[in-house]
């Protein structure tokens, strides 16, 4: 407890560079790689991220020293070249795009670690903790760093928030974007600019192995939060900014724990938790609506069931046994039951003894089911000119999604029949 005090009281200036920095990083990147989520070009962040690291290497072995300016100079201009290089390989060769992307993440990261081992064995003093690039080693920002970081990620939310309509047109729909003079190419041009940028400046908090998940992770647990691309930045933006505090905090309280990797796992929590708890989009949402859509349909087809042995015995009144109704729709005696009570509690349904009885209520639902599913019969029947005895089954799907306003557009354009195919009463409001 008292190291979380002290660490949530900033009151030291290494807390205050890490958290600052990993924060920025995490935002900048998570915002940036939207883009490349959407435009389902995941995969590239995690090439560029690894063609980062000869680009690294060569910046030091010419400047000689570990100046986070040059490194990032030569990260990019590595980065660029991997990404010319991808669309060179699948433009000119028969290879998709994944497999240019294989290709040149292994080549460059090969290269990178040839180089680093290189670097290691020259003996140069100044090298020490050039290997963090590889895991990241976010406890060791200074203040040159985050005013690099803050700097770079200032530039880019300026451009994203200049370019926002383009970036966003080009990212859903580019042959529109096309048509409508828009330079897609240069537009695309500085999305990957950008994307390298906030990759290079990554990488020294968590990593060139880790830093594609930075990328991609915020984007696409934001995407189970909405569906419009504004607030989906904003979200994954902070899923990024959270991660990173609390990367920061787990490595604080716990020293022997790298940053970067836990800056990674708290993302992967976050993003795991949208994709179960999100909702309308999140499994248990999705789950939610199957069982509810799984109830109606239940409780729709037995009071249908109450409407049919009513028609046949001409007494819509009378007591059905639960026997009765077990029997006539072979339904399930767990989900008959459970159906049975739904109803019940609805007031649709009501039990004197053993015996069940419909309401009022449940007598007006079930004549609108009944209506529905005849109605959709004949459309097809007079419309689709499919025969009465292949129209059923399409009917007792569709019954339970049609909405008053597509059942009054079947009535008019019916001309309000009286009869189904299969010369069944079709019972309207105004019969019952």
């Amino acid at each position: 407890m008292n190291d979380t005090l002290k660490f949530l009281s900033f009151s030291d200036p290494n807390v205050q560079f890490v958290v600052l920095g990993t924060m920025i990083l995490g935002a900048t990147a998570a915002m940036v790689g939207s883009f490349s989520f959407l435009r389902k070009r995941a995969l590239v962040g995690d090439a560029i991220a690894h063609s980062i690291l000869p680009g690294v290497c060569l910046s030091f072995m010419i400047s000689g020293e570990k100046d986070p300016l040059w490194l990032i100079i030569g990260a990019i201009i590595s980065g660029w070249i991997s990404l010319l290089m991808i669309d060179g390989i699948s433009r000119t060769t028969k290879l998709k795009s994944d497999a240019a992307i294989g290709i040149v993440l292994s080549v460059f990261f090969g290269l990178g670690i040839l180089l680093l081992t290189t670097i290691q064995h020259s003996g140069n003093a100044a090298q020490a903790g050039l290997d963090k690039f590889l895991f990241g080693k976010a406890a060791s920002l200074t203040k040159d760093d985050i005013m690099i970081f803050s700097g770079i990620g200032i530039f880019l939310v300026i451009v994203v928030l200049l370019l926002y309509k383009e970036f966003k047109l080009i990212s859903f729909n580019p042959d529109y974007a096309k048509v409508i003079g828009l330079p897609v190419k240069f537009l695309e041009f500085l999305l990957s600019t950008i994307t390298i940028l906030a990759v290079a400046v990554g990488i020294q908090a968590v990593g060139v192995v880790l830093m594609a998940a930075l990328l991609i992770t915020p984007a696409s647990g934001a995407r189970f939060w909405s569906d419009r691309l504004g607030i989906m930045i904003l979200i994954s933006s902070a899923f990024g900014a959270i991660s990173g505090f609390l990367g920061s905090y787990v490595s604080y309280i716990a020293p022997s724990m790298p940053t970067g990797p836990w800056v990674v796992m708290a993302l992967s929590v976050l993003t795991i938790g949208s994709i179960w708890f999100a909702p309308k989009r999140g499994v248990f949402s999705k789950y939610k609506v199957y069982w509810q859509n799984k109830d109606k349909i239940l409780t729709e087809n037995i009071l249908k069931l109450f409407y049919h042995l009513g028609e046949e015995k001409g007494d819509f009144e009378e007591a059905r046994s639960y026997d009765t109704l077990l029997e006539s729709e072979r339904f399930k005696t767990y989900d008959l039951n459970r159906g049975l009570h739904k109803l019940k509690k609805r007031n649709l349904l009501r039990k004197i003894g053993s015996d069940w009885f419909i309401t009022k209520n449940g007598f007006k639902e079930a004549s609108r089911i009944v209506r529905l599913h005849r109605l959709w019969e004949l459309y097809l029947n007079q419309r689709l000119k499919l025969e009465p005895d292949h129209v059923h089954n399409d009917a007792e799907a569709i019954e339970h999604i049609i909405t008053p306003e597509i059942e009054a557009q079947l009535a008019a354009e019916l001309d309000r029949p009286t009869e189904d195919p299969h010369s069944s009463k079709i019972p309207y409001p105004t019969q019952e």
